[in-house]
């Protein structure tokens, strides 16, 4: 039996659990080859590259990580495997593979690829991938050198900006810029304070590993908030640490919640906070919001490039868990509930799953609206509920998994959830057998990266909780 108190526990005394990115540590090999560590990240790059030369995953998801790692090895005169990356780079570049559409892509392919053009003879450059160019990136240096300051839901990217990201205006927390060890490294650079906070949290973030460094950390407020709200599902109790719901509390300002602190205000992390907090007992007015919506649903963040069906769904959690505890205010935030709704049905793919950008699986969009609408959407979703689940059990593999390259745990917690929140009781065979898969399988350490970051990463703790959740709401 899954243990939730154990699960909290963790929690408060572990920090955040955010798996090794190759293009973070790919970073700090490039950027600060002075830091401490420096010959564990070439070993661990060296370690991880593929029989192909490449790095990351598939579908488009190994072209940052491959061009970062790449950047770093030829920085660091590690030609042959630098040299194989080059032709797995120049074997995608003729096939015209796109790359994956990961946080500020338009920005770091060319930014990577005039760095590694940078070391290589002019015989022997690489070009961009179709539909890429420097416009963006030349356009973002220019209002640098000129004098203003990169808007902040860039600063977690300013490694873009070459030598110039002292200048970006970033300002670190706690020595991090954004939570990105890689924003932070060029903030740093290899003239920085080798005693300063951004160094101390350089070298604390590798203690675990001795070199690698995560994509993204901390995260302290997304990680609890996402924690909770898996934990709403079961029906066993369990007492939240009152220093949890606290740190939850203090996190909402004006413009909502960061997914931790020195980020920006987001709307995914305000709903998850706002409705953790109040399937917790403790309800706040989610006034903050509205300011994000836009023409037919809510956005994370200001002009943002597309929008996320995750995002939208949480909110739609916030909003209905919001007005069963609060009816009087349905004239003020009904609307903008039924405005979700319906943009979360038209979004449905025909198949009856959901896509997200914030995610490579589409288990994790896909479970993420069905529950929603499940719980807020009212009878006009039902039926979009149950093509959900439809799809769902349609894909289930051989051995009882779910997933979109291979069965994970993280994929097969989110489809049992499904199938369970559905209730058709025709899906009982499929989820005795996810039960079973979930039973037999749970190795935190080897949880796949699937979280998009600037490349794939997983938080560890977030997974953990959905899969007790989806065990716990099965009986197990």
């Amino acid at each position: 039996m899954p243990n939730v108190d154990t699960l909290l526990a963790s929690m408060m005394t572990d920090g955040s659990r955010v798996s090794t990115s190759v293009y973070d540590t790919s970073r700090l090999v490039s950027l600060v080859p002075q830091l401490a560590g420096h010959q564990a990240r070439v070993d661990f790059l060296l370690r991880h590259q593929a029989p192909d030369g490449s790095w990351g995953g598939v579908d488009g998801y190994g072209y940052v990580p491959t061009l970062s790692a790449t950047e770093s090895l030829l920085a660091a005169g590690q030609r042959v495997a630098a040299e194989r990356g080059l032709a797995r780079l120049r074997s995608w570049l003729k096939v015209e593979l796109t790359p994956a559409d990961t946080i500020a892509v338009e920005l770091v392919v060319p930014a990577l690829t005039a760095q590694v053009n940078a070391r290589l003879p002019a015989s022997e450059r690489l070009g961009l991938p179709r539909g890429y160019d420097e416009k963006p990136l030349l356009r973002l240096r220019d209002r640098v050198d000129q004098g203003h300051r990169v808007p902040v839901k860039l600063w977690a990217s300013i490694e873009v900006l070459g030598t110039a990201a002292r200048r970006s205006g970033a300002e670190p927390s706690g020595g991090a810029v954004a939570g990105s060890p890689a924003a932070t490294a060029a903030w740093l650079g290899e003239r920085g304070d080798p005693d300063g906070a951004s160094a101390r949290y350089l070298h604390a973030i590798q203690d675990a590993s001795g070199g690698p460094v995560p994509g993204v950390t901390p995260i302290t407020f997304f990680e609890r908030a996402w924690v909770l709200n898996s934990l709403a599902l079961v029906s066993v109790p369990y007492r939240v640490p009152e220093e949890i719901l606290d740190s939850l509390d203090i996190a909402l300002g004006e413009y909502g919640a960061p997914a931790a602190p020195g980020l920006p205000a987001d709307a995914d992390d305000t709903a998850a906070v706002l409705h953790a907090l109040a399937v917790h007992g403790r309800v706040r007015r989610p006034d903050v919001l509205l300011d994000y919506r836009t023409d037919g649903y809510f956005t994370c963040f200001p002009d943002e490039r597309n929008p996320s069906t995750s995002t939208n769904a949480h909110i739609l959690e916030a909003l209905g868990v919001y007005l069963a505890a609060r009816p009087g205010e349905e004239s003020r935030f009904g609307g903008p509930r039924a405005m979700v709704v319906d943009w979360l049905l038209d979004t449905q793919n025909a198949d009856g799953s959901w896509l997200d950008k914030w995610h490579a699986s589409p288990y994790y969009a896909t479970a993420c609206c069905a529950l929603a609408l499940a719980a807020h959407g009212g009878p006009t979703a039902t039926a979009s509920v149950a093509a959900a689940a439809r799809w769902v059990a349609g894909n289930q593999r051989a051995d009882g998994s779910w997933g979109r390259w291979t069965g994970t745990v993280e994929e097969t917690s989110y489809a049992v959830q499904v199938l369970l929140r559905a209730g058709d009781p025709a899906h009982a065979p499929a989820v005795a057998r996810g039960r079973a898969f979930l039973v037999d399988h749970d190795d935190p350490d080897a949880y796949p990266a699937l979280w998009h970051a600037k490349d794939l990463y997983a938080p560890v703790t977030v997974i953990r909780a959905a899969r007790l959740a989806a065990l716990t709401m099965a009986g197990a």
